[in-house]
C-alpha cells in the first residue's frame, strides 16, 4: 500500500517543506526543500526567535510551491499532512502548525503533529540500512543531547540526557569563544583539521548523582565551555596568539569522546548491539570516526542517519508521520497547538482527541 505525506518543519531555524512516500517497504523522498536562515543569525551569534518566525511566514509559500512542484503530485493526492508541534520556539511553530492546518482543512485531508525528536529518529530510516527495535540513539543536535531507546510499536525510553548545554549547544558557545561565526560545529569542525586534538587537556563533564558516584550515562558540557574560556583568558594574558586550531581540536575531540564512551557504555549495559547517532551533530566527521572504531571493538553496530537529514528538515517529520499512520495511530485533532517542550515519552497524546495543548 502507497502512501504520501507533505510534511513542514519550522521548529527553529529552517524552513522545510517535503514530500514523503512508502511505498514497496521503503521511504522514498519526493522532494524536500530547505531554506535555511543561518546567515541571518550568525549576524547576532545565536537564533533571534522573533527573525526566525518571520523569515518562516516569507519563505512558507514559496517553499511549498516548490516542494509540490518537484514531487510531481498534487495535494489532493497526499494522504496527510504533517507539521512539526513541539518541541521548538514556539512562533516558529506556529507559522508550520497552522499552514498544515489551514491546508488540512481546505483539502480535506487528515493532520498529523509530529514531535520533533521523533522525526530525528526517523531519519536513520532514510539510510541505505537501518535497525530493527530494540536499539539505542544517540540523538545529538543544537538543543538535545539524549539516549534512547527505541522499541516496538514506537516506544521510546530516555536513558541518558544532558543537564546543561547540548553538545550543539556548546560547539556554538565554544566557536563565539574562539572568534569564529555562527553556527559553531561546522566551522569547528574545519578549524580542527589544522589542530592537534592533544594540545590540551580539557574535562570530560560528569553529572553527580546525589545518592553517591555519577550518573552513568548523562551528559554536562558547561564545565568544557568554562574550561576552554578559561584556557583562551590564560593564554590573552600572557600576551600570546591564540593557537584557535589546537583549542578547537582539543574541543571537538573530548566532546567525541565524552559522547562515543558513554554510548557505548549504556549500550553493552542495556545489552543492545545496535547503536543509531541522529541529529545535526552527528555529522561531525571526527564523532562518526571516533564511534564507528569504538563500537566495532564492542562488536556494536552503528547505523548514521545520512548527513543531510541530520539537521533539521522535513524529510524526517514526514517519515515520521508515514510511521504514525503506519502504525494506526489516531490522527491528531485539528485543534492542537504547538509547545516549546513536550516529553518525547509522551508522543501518543498528540493523538488523542482531546489534545494535549
Amino acid at each position: 500500500m502507497t502512501q504520501t505525506v507533505l510534511a513542514l518543519e519550522t521548529s527553529c531555524d529552517e524552513t522545510a517543506v517535503a514530500v514523503v512516500q512508502f511505498k514497496e517497504d521503503r521511504f522514498q523522498i519526493l522532494s524536500n526543500c530547505i531554506s535555511s536562515q543561518a546567515d541571518e543569525h550568525a549576524k547576532w551569534g545565536g537564533v533571534v526567535p522573533e527573525i526566525a518566525s518571520r523569515m518562516h511566514l516569507e519563505k512558507m509559500p514559496f517553499l511549498l510551491e516548490e516542494a509540490m512542484d518537484q514531487s510531481g503530485i498534487s495535494i489532493s493526492n497526499v494522504d496527510a499532512i504533517a507539521a512539526t508541534v513541539t518541541p521548538g520556539l514556539t512562533g516558529a511553530l506556529l507559522v508550520g502548525s497552522i499552514t498544515a492546518r489551514t491546508l488540512a482543512c481546505l483539502h480535506g485531508r487528515p493532520f498529523l503533529g509530529i514531535h520533533h525528536l521523533e522525526g530525528h529518529l526517523a531519519s536513520v530510516l532514510l539510510s541505505e540500512s537501518s535497525p530493527a527495535p530494540p536499539y539505542l540513539v544517540l540523538l545529538v543536535s543544537g538543543g538535545h543531547t539524549e539516549l534512547i531507546k527505541v522499541g516496538s510499536n514506537l516506544s521510546y525510553t530516555r536513558l541518558g540526557r544532558t543537564h546543561d548545554d547540548a553538545a550543539g549547544e556548546a560547539f556554538d558557545k565554544v566557536a563565539r569563544l574562539l572568534g569564529l561565526p555562527y553556527p559553531g560545529g561546522p566551522v569547528i569542525q574545519k578549524v580542527a583539521l589544522n589542530g592537534d586534538p592533544k594540545a590540551f587537556s580539557f574535562p570530560k563533564g560528569r553529572v553527580s548523582n546525589p545518592e553517591g558516584g555519577f550518573y552513568p550515562y548523562d551528559f554536562s558540557f558547561s564545565g568544557l565551555k568554562t574550561a576552554v574560556l578559561r584556557q583562551v583568558e590564560s593564554i590573552s594574558s600572557a600576551g600570546l596568539e591564540i593557537p584557535i586550531a589546537n583549542l578547537a581540536a582539543s574541543f571537538e575531540e573530548v566532546v567525541g569522546a565524552v559522547l562515543v564512551e558513554r554510548s557505548i557504555k549504556c549500550a553493552l549495559d542495556s545489552n543492545l548491539n545496535s547503536l543509531v547517532m541522529v541529529g545535526g551533530v552527528a555529522a561531525n566527521n571526527r564523532l562518526r570516526e571516533m564511534m564507528f572504531k569504538e563500537a566495532l571493538d564492542k562488536s556494536i553496530k552503528v547505523y548514521m542517519a545520512p548527513k543531510n537529514f541530520c539537521t533539521d528538515n522535513a524529510a524526517m517529520i514526514g517519515t515520521a508521520a508515514l510511521l504514525r499512520l503506519k502504525s494506526k495511530s489516531r490522527l491528531s485533532s485539528l485543534n492542537l497547538g504547538v509547545s516549546a517542550r513536550h516529553g518525547l515519552d509522551q508522543c501518543d497524546l498528540l493523538y488523542q482527541i482531546d489534545p494535549p495543548f
